[in-house]
């Protein structure tokens, strides 16, 4: 059961739970963004809605609390990392009798992420930028990304992501 809360809250509350929602300088946007989320404090959770204590158990990273975001990255392992993701593509692609680009025998038992690092171990790259070439891919997923391969793992499928949406809406004309 619901405890006794507002049935409505405003900026000054929603601010209390999510204290970025007062650096909404547009007092219009900053109203409405607290319009959103009363409404979906109150009518959510089955339309029973939600304590701020209660919602303080659900992950949202804005409720991550004040944390501290300046960190140094290493530039130089990132653009290694970025440009060095992708070397393995040579040897898991083939080519078909037709010359058609597939997946060849090779790509199907190594993805590129592990012969890229492997290719790459064999020039003597730094671990740190393997570590990027090994975890930019779907491989990483089960293993703490550095920061830098964070950043490179979702630059890569922003651009995965458009380039798929360009080419469907390509075919489609």
């Amino acid at each position: 059961m619901k405890t006794t809360q507002p049935t409505n809250y405003g900026v000054e509350e929603i601010a209390e739970l999510f204290p970025s929602l007062v650096q909404i300088k547009d007092e219009s946007l900053r109203e409405k963004v607290a319009a959103v989320w009363n409404e979906a404090i109150t009518t959510g959770c089955g339309g029973k809605g939600w304590t701020f204590d209660e919602l303080r158990a659900v992950r949202f990273t804005l409720l991550a609390g004040d944390i501290d975001m300046t960190f140094a990255i290493q530039r130089d392992y990132l653009i290694a990392g970025a440009l060095l993701a992708d070397v393995g593509k040579p040897l898991e692609y083939d080519k078909d009798a037709s010359g058609k680009v597939i997946q060849g025998k090779f790509g199907q038992q190594l993805r590129h992420p592990f012969s890229g690092v492997a290719l790459a171990y064999k020039h003597g790259i730094p671990g740190e930028v393997l570590h990027i070439i090994a975890t930019h891919s779907h491989e990483g997923d089960k293993v703490e990304r550095s920061i830098e391969s964070i950043i490179f793992h979702h630059a890569d499928f922003v651009d995965f992501d458009i380039a798929k949406l360009l080419g469907k809406r390509a075919a489609k004309k």
